[in-house]
Parts: structure tokens; C-alpha cells; sequence
């Protein structure tokens, strides 16, 4: 199966628009979880087995397993995952951004050593250091496209003066994906929760392909908004997926040693808010 073949497969099984981002940070884990590279395997596996069957996606963040020395522990988790939830797609959220020679190797990291279904990637350095990633039949790219975070304005907010309509950088990227770019038809698109207005342009933009909304909970975004924002399909089909990604507030729902049970109880609540929001699309 494709990325997005997993993708649409999750979301009708699991009847969710969830992702679960795991970005363990061991100064927040509670009493009894190790604050170690083997707690932060640990911390994530139970939440994964909590969520498994909640989730479109999960959503790993390489930076939190590696600046504690737990990529094992990463390589583990990926094989954890895929004997847990195996129909629940995994990105792999590493914002890459080189030339072409090391975004070979960075591909080979996320696909080859990890084995992830998809990466997030920034666009910034142009098509060349997108391109050895689409080489991996049927595994997904995100572009980095309108993010979440407030400095996100400084430059994909900006006109492009050479390029005809002079449109902003970010939607300039939409177009991107939606076209020339998209030479394995697995690319899609990060954009962020906190803004709604700016989903709805790049999906009017890039009507086909999948967006990974961050920015959902701790953030403060809409999930409301957002999926009446950026999700399309009807009853029995979606055109082009939306995977909403919530971290921290479904991770750090308890500091205490029931935290996996509520981890689950907050997907649970987010999942269920995201799915009135597409029955309300639907009417």
C-alpha cells in the first residue's frame, strides 16, 4: 500500500482525523517513567498501545529521541507501532531541508533505517533536495507550507515579486505541491491549526493533496475551523486527507501513573470533536 493508500485505510477504520504526536520530553514524564533514552521508549510505547486504535496517523519527532541519545529507542518505537497499530501510518517528523547528495542519505534515514511511511521535510533549498525522498515508491512527503508557529510570517507570508500574481511564499509552495513537484503523487503539506484562513487557501490551491495540520491542543488551534477548513470528501470518501496532529495534550494528560488511560481519554475527546466538525461539513 501507498502512504496515502494507509492514510485513507486508517481513517476509515479508526473513524479519525487524529494524529498522535510523540514528542516525549523526560523533564514532563511522570513518577515512575524513567528520564532516560529506555523511559522514552517506554513513555511512547504505552502511549501508542493507549491509542492505537484512535489515531489516522502517528507523529514522531526525531529531535526528542535524539538530543537524549534514544535513536535505538526511536527504531524500536517504529517497529513497536508496527506490531501495535500495523495499519496506522507513521511521519516521521524530521523538517529536513539539504542539498540533494545529503537528502539522499536523509531519505535513506527515514525510509530505509526507520522505516517510516512518511517525512516532513522544508522545501526551502528547492526541488532538488525534495527529490531523493520521491524515489521511495509509495512512501509521503510534507512540505513544510504555513506553519503553525508565530515567526512562520516572516517569510512564507511574503510575496514573491518575480513569480506571475505575485502570490505568498507559502501558497506559491501549495501550488508547488499540487503540481510539478508532486512526481510520485505522495506529497502533501504542513500547514497549521492556528491558521484556519490560510488552510483554506492552500486547499483551494492543492485540492488533492493530504495536510498535516499541527497546532491542535496545547497549541490552541480550532479543531472546529480546521477541519471545516480543510477537509473534503462526502459521506463515503475523502478526496484528500487531513491528518490534525495533537501532541502535548494528549501526552502530558496526567502526570500521574495513569497517564496512559488518560492520554487516551484526551484522543478520545479530540477524535470525537474532529468528527463533529466533518459531520457538520457533511450537512
Amino acid at each position: 500500500m501507498t502512504f496515502l493508500d494507509k492514510l485513507r485505510a486508517a481513517e476509515r477504520a479508526n473513524a479519525s482525523l487524529l494524529c498522535v504526536g510523540l514528542d516525549p520530553d523526560p523533564a514532563r514524564f511522570p513518577a515512575g517513567v524513567t528520564r532516560d533514552a529506555q523511559g522514552i521508549y517506554d513513555f511512547c510505547a504505552r502511549i501508542v498501545e493507549a491509542t492505537a486504535d484512535l489515531a489516522i496517523a502517528f507523529k514522531p519527532q526525531i529531535a526528542y529521541f535524539a538530543a537524549h541519545g534514544a535513536e535505538p529507542q526511536l527504531e524500536r518505537l517504529m517497529e513497536h507501532m508496527r506490531a501495535v497499530a500495523p495499519k496506522v501510518p507513521v511521519i516521521l517528523d524530521a523538517k529536513r531541508g539539504d542539498i540533494g547528495s545529503t537528502a539522499e542519505q536523509y531519505a535513506k534515514e527515514a525510509f530505509v533505517r526507520y522505516r517510516a511511511d512518511a517525512v516532513t521535510l522544508s522545501p526551502f533549498m528547492g526541488f532538488d533536495s525534495v527529490q531523493p525522498y520521491l524515489k521511495y515508491e509509495g512512501k509521503g512527503a510534507f512540505l513544510l507550507c504555513r506553519t503553525s508557529n508565530a515567526g512562520g510570517s516572516d517569510l512564507q507570508a511574503r510575496h514573491l515579486a518575480d513569480v506571475p500574481g505575485q502570490p505568498l511564499v507559502y501558497e506559491h509552495i501549495a501550488h508547488l505541491a499540487q503540481t510539478t513537484w508532486n512526481s510520485n503523487g505522495q506529497l502533501g503539506l504542513v500547514v497549521g491549526a492556528t491558521y484556519p484562513n490560510e488552510i483554506e487557501r492552500v486547499r483551494a490551491l492543492a485540492p488533492d493533496v493530504p495536510l498535516l495540520i499541527p497546532g491542535v491542543g496545547a497549541q490552541g488551534g480550532d479543531a472546529v475551523a480546521t477541519v471545516k477548513a480543510g477537509w473534503r470528501g462526502d459521506a463515503s470518501h475523502t478526496r484528500a486527507p487531513i491528518i490534525v496532529n495533537s501532541s502535548r495534550a494528549i501526552l502530558y494528560a496526567s502526570a500521574g501513573a495513569d497517564y496512559a488511560e488518560a492520554a487516551r481519554q484526551e484522543a478520545l475527546r479530540t477524535r470525537e470533536l474532529l468528527a463533529q466538525a466533518q459531520r457538520q461539513a457533511l450537512a
